[in-house]
């Protein structure tokens, strides 16, 4: 080499520079003993190699500005510089971060979206909503007044009544009258004894957990009679009236309804457009309003200069698992919904690391799952907080062995690209910059996520209402779900996840609803699971055991997320092929995960299988290679051969 550029090829060598190591042909001795070298400087300025160049360089730079730039305020720091001694300090650096994102996702997620939210789900694509929200607070009122009083009702006439006056005092009945059903109720005072207890049962609309009310007695029947007899509610005798509080304005499933009852349509017409169409884009909408809340925040975040903050503090300990710094931001917000989680990888360029983010981030629990997570535990391992709290757990070390095994394959090789940036000063971004950034990714979000997810509920509501029933193809109702297409699809593949343990058709089929949402998985084991005497969570912890429950816990909560996070994925991946191999991805390592708790469980359990257990072995030994092997695809060539 030319005596003039030693130190500039010192320099690269330093850095591991690949054309320069190819060129400069080291024998394997000498490049062991500058990998010492190197290791040892590493270790005392506790950096990585290319970070202490890039610091020298700046440090050189620093210098030569100083020798020519003479500053007003000689010595002083500027506000920024005094911020940054604060935010970015080794120490209280992670306890701020942690705050100023517990208080954004908190804000999007809670304060201010949750209410958005719901408003959306529950009013424009659930019931409907009163304008301008008058009326409300007095129909919850009214709500909460009337209570439990169909099913205290129902109790009463199931202990000491008749089935006429069940009927007696049905709103659907044909034959049904105020003043028959005041007879009824009447009959039914009388007939119950005044030291009568009953028990009934109420069930949550999210989880479908079943509560029993014990000693329930002839004081409660009266007053849910008086309930029922309360004019304020409505003309007829029932639960409050919506209509009777304020204006109400009904909701575009209900108004679609409507249409297509005065149009006399067709049921598979009305189904496919409210069961199909509406519930699938109102599932993804819903979480339009968190979206745009945390949007706005971070394009906030991001203009103000923080944003560049949170990426230097938290790479030096992300990249220890081959991910940046910036990965676990959508992390942390695919905790409230993995799609905007998604999206929030966009801002990390490098392409790799942005793309094993955007495979990783729906590891982590989100909000939809939540129901999911609460059936689980409350059918099978009865309420347990442990298994509620272990799925966050799984999802949080899934992401860290996924990012060391990724980043020993081909595809997703090299270190984490460091953070060569100039930290902005602090200052207030403009409102338009900040609204059009929130704008753009709320709109691309709706734009591009919604045409897969049309098709994709259109495909899931027809398989699922269709099929054949002697001999006949036909719309089917709800309790003819086992002869649909989708049962038929279920049934086809449900051996695939026999070392699952859970092969049979229904689960299969409610892990394939759970493809539109994942709160899907509760409804659809509700209608599968709810035939019987028992109720859906009996009937589930008959079904599964403890081991069999945890490993279709884990496969759902790992598997491909919902349609509208794979549109993101989509939006965010820009390449088809790399969203199949994504989902693929995730379906895998949840596949492999579940079979090794229920292979290994089932083992321990006495009730296992040697063949499976070796398999399952055999994954845990795959999974340890790939974790501690060396990366044969290090860019690091300071690599003894």
């Amino acid at each position: 080499m030319p005596e003039n550029q030693q130190r500039w090829y010192a320099i690269k060598i330093f850095e591991g520079d690949d054309k320069v190591l190819e060129q400069l042909k080291i024998s394997s001795d000498v490049l062991a003993h500058i990998k010492k070298d190197i290791e040892a400087a590493e270790t005392e300025l506790d950096d990585d190699a290319e970070s202490i160049i890039t610091n020298e360089r700046y440090l050189y730079i620093a210098s030569i500005i100083k020798s020519v730039y003479t500053k007003k305020n000689k010595g002083k720091l500027s506000t920024s510089d005094k911020i940054d001694k604060v935010v970015t300090n080794r120490f209280l650096g992670l306890p701020i971060f942690a705050v100023i994102m517990y208080l954004v996702y908190y804000i999007a997620m809670v304060a201010v979206g949750a209410p958005a939210t719901d408003w959306v789900n529950d009013g424009v694509f659930g019931d409907g909503f009163h304008l301008f929200g008058n009326g409300t607070a007095a129909y919850e009122q009214a709500a909460e007044e009337y209570g439990d009083s169909d099913q205290i009702l129902q109790a009463f006439i199931d202990q000491y009544g008749t089935e006429d006056m069940a009927d007696a005092i049905d709103l659907e009945n044909e034959d049904y009258s105020q003043d028959g059903a005041a007879i009824a109720l009447s009959d039914l005072v009388n007939a119950t004894p005044d030291n009568a207890s009953v028990t009934y049962e109420t069930e949550d609309e999210e989880t479908l957990e079943t509560t029993e009310h014990p000693n329930t007695t002839k004081a409660d029947l009266i007053n849910a009679v008086n309930q029922y007899e309360n004019t304020s509610y409505k003309e007829d005798f029932g639960a409050p009236d919506t209509s009777t509080y304020g204006v109400w304005v009904k909701s575009i499933p209900v108004l679609l309804g409507e249409l297509f009852e005065k149009a006399n349509s067709p049921e598979w017409l009305s189904g496919l457009v409210l069961d199909g169409i509406v519930a699938g884009l109102g599932a993804v909408l819903g979480f339009v309003p968190q979206m745009l809340v945390l949007f706005l925040m971070l394009a906030f975040l991001e203009g103000c200069g923080y944003m560049a903050r949170i990426a230097f503090v938290l790479d030096r300990i992300f990249r220890k698992f081959g991910l940046s710094g910036k990965s676990f931001i959508p992390m942390l917000i695919g905790t409230g919904c993995g799609v905007p989680g998604i999206m929030a990888s966009r801002t990390i360029e490098n392409e790799r690391d942005r793309r094993m983010t955007i495979m990783t981030t729906t590891f982590i629990p989100c909000s939809a799952k939540i129901p999911f997570i609460a059936m689980i535990a409350g059918a099978i391992f009865g309420g347990s907080a442990v298994v509620s709290t272990s799925a966050y757990f799984i999802g949080m070390a899934s992401i860290i062995i996924s990012g060391i095994m990724l980043k020993k394959t081909k595809m997703f090789s090299g270190d984490p690209a460091p953070f060569v940036m100039e930290l902005p000063a602090y200052h207030l971004p403009t409102v338009g910059n900040v609204l059009r950034s929130t704008w753009e990714r709320g709109w691309s979000f709706i734009k591009k996520a919604g045409t897969i997810i049309t098709l994709s509920t259109i495909f899931v509501w027809f398989t699922t209402y269709f099929g054949v029933v002697d001999g006949q193809f036909r719309m089917l109702g709800e309790d003819e779900i086992g002869s649909s297409i989708l049962a038929a699809i279920g049934g086809a593949i449900a051996w695939i996840f026999k070392p699952l343990g859970w092969g049979n058709w229904q689960a299969v089929v409610a892990s394939v609803t759970g493809l539109v949402a994942k709160e899907n998985i509760v409804g659809t084991m509700g209608i599968l699971y709810g035939g019987g005497d028992g109720s859906v969570y009996d009937t589930i912890g008959s079904v599964f055991t403890g081991v069999t429950g945890y490993s279709f816990l884990v496969f759902n909560l790992l598997c491909a997320p919902c349609f509208a996070a794979i549109g993101a994925m989509k939006r965010e991946m820009n390449n088809a092929k790399w969203t199949w191999f994504a989902v693929g991805y995730q379906c895998g390592f949840a596949y492999v995960i579940a079979l090794i708790i229920n292979q290994v469980g089932s083992m321990f359990a006495g009730n296992g299988n040697i063949f499976g257990f070796i398999v399952a072995l055999l994954a845990i030994a795959a999974i340890l290679y790939m974790l501690f092997r060396k990366n044969k695809y290090d860019n690091n060539k300071l690599s003894v051969r």
